[in-house]
C-alpha cells in the first residue's frame, strides 16, 4: 500500500476538563489504529487546540482566530474522525460542541467513529447526542462503537485495557468498519463533488 492509499484519520480528544481521563483511551485507539498497514493517525487534543468560545456572526469575509485557521488543514485533511468522548450529564463536553461548531464542509461526506467512556452508560448517552450532530454536518457516523463502562477499572497503569482480548477484538472490526467506510466515501467524493 502507498502512502497515498493510506487513510488520514484525526483521533479527536474531546474533553478538556482538568484531570480528564480522555488521553488514555484516545491513545491507545490511535496506538492500535497506526499498527494496521492502511491507516495513518493525527491526534487532535482539543485542550491543545485552544478554540475560542465566541463563534463569528455572518460576516464570510471575517478573519478567523489563529487558533481556528492552525486547525482547520488537520481537520480538512482527514478522511475519517475517531471522537473520544466521555458522557457530562448525560450528554457530551461544549469543548467538542464548539470544536464541531468552528467547521462545516471539513466534516462533509467522511465518517465518524466513537470511543467513550462513563460510568454505566459508557458514555452512549454522549454518542447517540453526536451522531445527531454529525448528521447534519453531512458525516456520517458508523455503527459500531468502543465504549468503557466504569472506565476508572478498565485500564491498567500503562494506559491499556484490561480486557486485552475483547478491546483488540472490539478494536478491529470498529477500525475495520471505519476504513471501509472511509475507502468509499473518499472513492465517491473523488468521481464527483459532494453536494451538501
Amino acid at each position: 500500500m502507498t502512502e497515498t492509499d493510506r487513510l488520514r484519520v484525526a483521533v479527536i480528544i474531546g474533553s478538556t476538563r482538568v484531570d480528564r481521563f480522555g488521553p488514555t483511551p484516545a491513545r491507545w485507539i490511535t496506538s492500535v489504529a497506526d499498527q494496521r498497514g492502511d491507516i495513518e493517525t493525527d491526534l487532535i487534543d482539543l485542550a491543545e487546540a485552544d478554540l475560542p468560545y465566541v463563534l463569528p456572526g455572518d460576516d464570510q469575509d471575517a478573519e478567523l482566530p489563529a487558533a481556528v485557521s492552525a486547525l482547520a488543514p488537520r481537520i480538512a485533511a482527514a478522511d475519517a474522525y475517531i471522537v473520544v468522548t466521555p458522557v457530562y450529564n448525560r450528554g457530551y463536553p461544549a469543548s467538542l460542541k464548539n470544536a464541531v461548531d468552528w467547521f462545516f464542509y471539513e466534516w462533509g461526506a467522511k465518517p465518524v467513529g466513537f470511543v467513550s467512556y462513563g460510568g454505566i452508560s459508557g458514555g452512549l448517552n454522549a454518542v447517540e447526542q453526536l451522531r445527531t450532530v454529525f448528521n447534519e454536518l453531512h458525516a456520517t457516523t458508523i455503527r459500531n462503537t468502543i465504549s468503557f463502562a466504569d472506565f476508572p477499572d478498565k485500564f491498567d497503569g500503562q494506559g491499556l485495557p484490561t480486557d486485552t482480548e475483547g478491546a483488540e477484538t472490539a478494536a478491529k472490526d470498529f477500525l475495520d468498519q471505519l476504513s471501509w467506510w472511509a475507502y468509499t466515501l473518499r472513492e465517491g467524493r473523488a468521481k464527483r463533488p459532494y453536494v451538501s
